[in-house]
């Protein structure tokens, strides 16, 4: 057998490639938002992430990691909500910011105040306009006051908070809160995979 025949062995085992292809095509892929600037524990926790997606066989995709489009940023982003089935994004802190000044009223007081990502807003927002089932994940205290992160602005059911200085990644997946959202985001994705693969004409009657 040839080093390019990736059938079944005579033993019913799959070689490696075959068993890669088996298990990417089983899973349904889904639109993981996050940034690639971590720090350790955040990477530790993106990685526990993944770990819990793929588990779940769902595929996670992300820009510019695992998809790249020779377009612009708004196009690759577009194309990969429109291609996926639900969208998991991950606001880690990224800036500790001070406001300064501001253009009207009374300047806030001088706390600082993490930021995430730009792409942590433009994303999900694309993803929620498009009706993707959302699961939104924050490190706590990040974009608290910030566009689509802020209190009020998305259904508060999307939303769990990581607390990084308190909690552990493995003590966050293990909380109930964690494993209800996720279960039920997973459910809802699915369920979007079946909706948005049915035909849409019906030749048969239930």
């Amino acid at each position: 057998m040839s080093n390019n025949d990736h059938r079944p062995s005579r033993k019913g085992k799959l070689d490696p490639k075959h068993q890669e292809c088996m298990d990417r095509a089983f899973r349904v892929p889904i639109f993981l938002s996050t940034t690639t600037h971590l720090n350790a524990n955040q990477q530790r926790f993106l990685d526990r992430l993944i770990f819990e997606i793929e588990n779940a066989l769902l595929f996670p995709r992300t820009l510019p990691l695992s998809e790249s489009y020779p377009e612009s940023i708004l196009t690759d982003i577009r194309r990969l909500v429109s291609s996926s089935y639900g969208m998991l994004a991950v606001n880690f802190r990224r800036f500790l910011v001070e406001t300064m000044d501001v253009n009207t009223g009374p300047v806030p007081p001088p706390t600082p105040v993490w930021q995430g990502s730009v792409y942590s807003q433009v994303e999900p927002s694309m993803a929620f306009q498009f009706g993707l089932p959302l699961l939104l994940v924050r490190e706590e205290d990040t974009d608290t006051n910030n566009g689509i992160w802020a209190g009020g602005i998305a259904p508060l059911n999307l939303f769990i908070v990581w607390h990084s200085e308190t909690q552990t990644v493995e003590e966050f997946f293990r909380t109930p809160e964690w494993r209800s959202a996720f279960a039920n985001w997973s459910a809802q994705v699915r369920n979007a995979f079946y909706i948005q693969t049915e035909p849409k004409f019906r030749y048969r009657c239930n």
